[in-house]
């Protein structure tokens, strides 16, 4: 397992080449690993069904929307979706976001050196997210200390000859931080009972319920563990993804700082060249089905390994490389089908609006050159950091 956390990219290219069905013993799954696989299982419906990995169902419980299908998938989707879509995101996001990335960014324009992950792209991340939640009061270390407790969770992966968990300290440690949420999130819940406002938590009590009620807390809570986990933390790691890949792109970088319309291009292709959720979608097998020239019984689950599919290069030309300028073609590092990520746009207009601030604030940006960017993570990947300077 440490070295798929250290560097997957490696393993993956062999098994697109020579297995790209395979069971892996220390995951106990069949693992998915190349491009035209991975979309055909995504989109097929009718012959898989989503589930959720083992860890992550120890992690989060029952009733996400992960793991939902059919109409139940349906009915979950239909209060979380509304405030996610296009137009409704539109409406909010940049009030919302541009703020807390110009008072992070004057907190540290005069340094001339940063860790830009740690210092700007993390927190931007983590607050806007936890602003719109409605988790205003919670300190956002708080919220760091949550979504990587549950990260390390959901990742916790590695099973036995017997299938069995390896490590149980660390679905321990997830299952104090969800007491702590509901500690914290319930009383919230109580006065939003009360008196609704537009804080997202605050619509899934509801919306869609008939009036006078409210949705039971035991489909928020689930539902609030995935929220925390991918959408705090994914679009800090697709920021600095974009930048770690745009600094080995001079010119590219040069482009995007004279002439921001270039960004949501240059924000797709960080995206897919490290994807932010790796693998972690768990498909079963509805009937025997034969993929890959690998038969799989009815009732196999497999992993899509939407960062292998995304390195591809039956797909891509030359795909380990960051190429925004690269022919547009649809990647998986959000999901595809039913299933797909709500939170994309959101997540990647975050992304947009601190590049855009970042940019605006510090044009002479430049990679640390004795401090190379580390990137970790099998389930959820990114840089562990990314050091910078500029002129003052």
């Amino acid at each position: 397992m440490q070295e798929l956390d250290d560097d997957p990219n490696a393993i993956y290219a062999r098994l697109r080449e020579q297995a790209p069905v395979a069971f892996i013993p220390a995951l106990g799954l069949h693992v998915v690993a190349a491009h035209d696989l991975c979309r055909q299982v995504a989109q097929d419906g009718e012959n898989w069904m989503t589930v959720i990995s083992p860890s992550g169902h120890r992690t989060f419980g029952d009733k996400t929307v992960l793991a939902a299908n059919g109409e139940e998938h349906k009915e979950i989707r239909s209060w979380i979706d509304p405030h996610l879509r296009p137009n409704a995101v539109d409406e909010y996001v940049d009030r919302l976001v541009r703020p807390i990335a110009r008072e992070m960014i004057e907190a540290i324009e005069d340094n001339g050196s940063a860790d830009i992950q740690k210092e700007y792209f993390a927190p931007v991340s983590v607050r806007a997210v936890g602003d719109l939640m409605g988790l205003t009061e919670v300190p956002s270390e708080t919220l760091v200390r949550w979504f990587q407790t549950l990260s390390l969770s959901f990742g916790n992966a590695e099973v036995d000859a017997d299938g069995n968990f390896v490590n149980q300290e660390l679905f321990e440690a997830g299952d104090r931080v969800k007491d702590e949420i509901i500690a914290i999130v319930d009383p919230l819940l109580d006065k939003w009972t009360e008196t609704p406002d537009h804080t997202f938590l605050s619509h899934w009590l509801h919306d869609g319920m008939p009036e006078g009620q409210v949705r039971d807390r035991s489909e928020i809570y689930p539902n609030v563990y995935v929220f925390l986990l991918g959408a705090l933390q994914e679009p800090g790691h697709v920021m600095t993804t974009t930048l770690a890949g745009l600094f080995r792109q001079p010119g590219q970088l040069e482009k995007v700082i004279d002439e921001p319309q270039h960004l949501p291009r240059a924000i797709g292709e960080g995206a897919r060249w490290v994807a932010p959720i790796w693998s972690a979608a768990v498909k079963v097998a509805a009937a025997d089905v034969e993929l890959g020239g690998v038969a799989l019984p009815a009732g196999t689950p497999v992993l899509l390994a939407y960062g292998s599919a995304n390195r591809d290069d039956d797909t891509w030309q030359n795909p380990d490389s960051y190429d925004m300028d690269r022919p547009t073609m649809p990647h998986m590092a959000f999901g595809s089908g039913n299933h797909a990520c709500a939170g994309t746009y959101l997540g990647t207009s975050i992304v947009r609006i601190a590049l855009e601030e970042l940019f605006e604030a510090i044009p002479n940006i430049e990679p640390d050159a004795d401090r190379s960017p580390e990137f970790w993570g099998f389930v959820f990947r990114g840089p562990k950091e990314l050091f910078v300077t500029w002129e003052v």
